[in-house]
């Protein structure tokens, strides 16, 4: 502490200010305790609101449109071709949703009693925090939550610096639409802004490591994705790696495999990292991997009694809707209340064309772990509704455990498939059986119904 620094108490100090920070520091305020939010960027949101979750959606909103647009011709409506206006996309992606977003979250803060300080939060000790910046000052505390997020992940060997080289959050400031883009990456953040880039109208390649876009996700699911991304994008190299970058004055030349290709702008979308990196945090007893993810228990607590985590620095799945989970419990956690994070169903959406989204066990993890399941694959092609909207490629799948007849998993894909997750994860967390899902009366007809008839399917 250099003397002169402000020195303030408080009961609990919250260490960034994304979805898990926010949300951990308003249960706080609202369980009695004095609460300060430490943020560099002196905001709540956090990489979600301003760079991530928010930005992203707006965006494939505008790809969506456009994507409908060019299918209302199927059914005898011609719009045109579309004239696209950046300036006026940029500004109401970060006006009115952004900035809207961002300004009622101040507004909560303020009713609520919530203080928030910009700067840097470095722990001196496991009751101190030094803040650095333009509100330099000590904080005193009786607990702390770090919720410090993560950050995009580099392209690994490969150091070259250029504007054409963009990561997620270069790529959502929509720059420019340039004529030639490389996708490095096959997740969710290649796919999705890859797909907003070809909407908007550029040549996109996607380039991925592995055998398949979106690894780890259930190949049932994938498949319908694949076969738009295959007619959106100019091509897709699958075992593929970048072996080289480099710059010239017409752009980024690209080694991939045995073919030098010329791109006018690269985004590298291979995944984030945990931000634990200047915390400080070798002077507490908080305990981290190899790659700065920090170790809890059910209670969000860390290895030191005063200090808690939540959100992306505590790894995988890195969500935001987990992190705000993790937030509610921390924050009761630390106010005396019996709680823990002890969710069955975490789901997780790909907010792509079409939609991705699934939760609780997949059909890979059963097998890998040698757990009998029943398996019900609903095609929408069979759905009402679906072929009003002229996508009857989607699919829902429903897991059960065959002896207690308990839904365990359900994967979806399809227009929507990230609204209609939740009556699954809800389905899981309350341990329905398939019976249930199946006897509740569904609306007619509505793509809802899909998760009926598929559970149905399991009673035969």
């Amino acid at each position: 502490m250099v003397m002169g620094d402000l020195v303030r108490e408080v009961d609990v100090a919250v260490v960034g200010g994304g979805p898990g920070g926010y949300t951990a520091a308003f249960r706080c305020a609202e369980l009695g305790l004095e609460t300060v939010v430490v943020d560099a960027a002196k905001r709540l949101g956090g990489a979600c609101l301003f760079e991530g979750c928010i930005p992203s959606k707006a965006l494939l909103h505008v790809a969506a449109v456009l994507g409908e647009a060019e299918r209302a011709r199927d059914f005898g409506v011609d719009f045109g071709e579309p004239r696209i206006s950046l300036d006026a996309l940029s500004k109401w992606k970060s006006e009115r949703v952004v900035g809207k977003l961002a300004r009622g979250l101040a507004g909560v803060a303020k009713a609520k009693n919530v203080d928030v300080v910009g700067g840097r939060a470095v722990f001196e000790d496991s009751r101190r925090l030094r803040v650095e910046g333009d509100e330099p000052q000590v904080v005193v505390f009786k607990h702390a939550i770090i919720a410090t997020g993560s950050a995009p992940s580099p392209l690994p060997g490969l150091t070259l610096q250029s504007e054409r080289i963009m990561d997620s959050t270069a790529a959502l400031e929509v720059p420019d639409v340039p004529d030639r883009l490389l996708v490095v990456g096959g997740g969710y953040i290649g796919l999705e802004l890859g797909q907003v880039y070809a909407a908007l109208g550029s040549k996109v390649r996607v380039v991925e490591m592995a055998d398949g876009l979106l690894p780890g996700v259930d190949r049932d699911l994938v498949q319908p994705l694949a076969r738009r991304c295959e007619k959106l994008f100019t091509s897709i190299l699958l075992k593929t790696r970048v072996s080289s970058l480099g710059e010239t004055g017409r752009g980024i030349e690209v080694r991939l495999g045995d073919e030098t290709l010329l791109f006018d702008r690269v985004l590298v979308a291979v995944g984030r990292r945990a931000q634990t990196q200047g915390l400080g945090l070798e002077t507490t007893r908080v305990r981290t991997n190899e790659r700065g993810v920090i170790a809890v228990d059910d209670r969000c607590r860390t290895d030191d009694q005063r200090i808690y985590s939540v959100g992306d620095v505590t790894g995988e799945p890195m969500l935001a809707h987990r992190a705000m989970r993790q937030g509610r419990v921390a924050a009761e956690a630390i106010s005396g209340r019996a709680v823990a994070f002890d969710n069955v169903a975490v789901p997780a959406v790909v907010f792509t064309d079409p939609e991705v989204a699934w939760c609780g066990l997949t059909e890979a993890e059963a097998q890998r772990t040698s757990r009998p399941v029943k398996i019900a694959k609903f095609q929408w092609a069979a759905s009402g509704r679906a072929a009003t909207l002229g996508r009857s490629d989607g699919l829902t799948k429903v897991l059960a455990d065959p002896d207690s007849g308990r839904v365990v998993g359900v994967g979806i894909v399809g227009p929507g498939a990230g609204e209609l997750i939740a009556e699954a994860a809800l389905a899981i967390e309350a341990a329905l059986t398939v019976e249930d899902l199946a006897a509740t009366i569904h609306t007619h007809p509505t793509l809802a119904e899909t998760l009926m008839e598929a559970a149905e399917h399991l009673l035969h």
